[in-house]
């Protein structure tokens, strides 16, 4: 039986390398506006969407380009500022959100997506001790 090859998806490595540079710029920050309140940060991974669990991750178009929607969410539980793609469904709900009530803070999809975060966060610490 042949081995599968694997083809190498630059792109794919190039996004998630701009991901780890903007979430280390984001942890800075984190550290210069709050402290020792924000002691690690980590990039959830998940195949899939952490606000609708459906789509998967990917392009959104934003002003009629392609851009990807990376977002923080600071788990004040653990002091981790975690990392997360959005699909273009939920990115471009938030948006629409924000547009028509420029005073929302939160929409009920922030707490579904802090649900989702703070559950693969835990599932990735508890693979470490497997």
């Amino acid at each position: 039986m042949k081995p599968r090859s694997h083809r190498h998806n630059s792109s794919a490595d190039e996004t998630k390398s701009a991901a780890d540079s903007l979430l280390r710029v984001m942890f800075e920050q984190g550290k210069a506006q709050f402290g020792d309140a924000v002691k690690s940060f980590w990039f959830y991974e998940g195949e899939l969407c952490p606000g609708c669990n459906l789509n998967p991750i990917g392009v959104v178009k934003f002003k009629g380009k392609e851009s990807v929607a990376i977002n923080g969410f600071m788990y004040r539980q653990r002091g981790v500022l975690i990392g997360y793609f959005l699909c273009g469904t939920c990115a471009t709900h938030i948006h629409s959100e924000v547009q028509k009530h420029p005073f929302l803070r939160e929409t009920p999809l922030h707490a579904e997506i802090e649900r989702n975060l703070i559950a693969g966060y835990h599932k990735h610490l508890s693979s470490l001790n497997a």
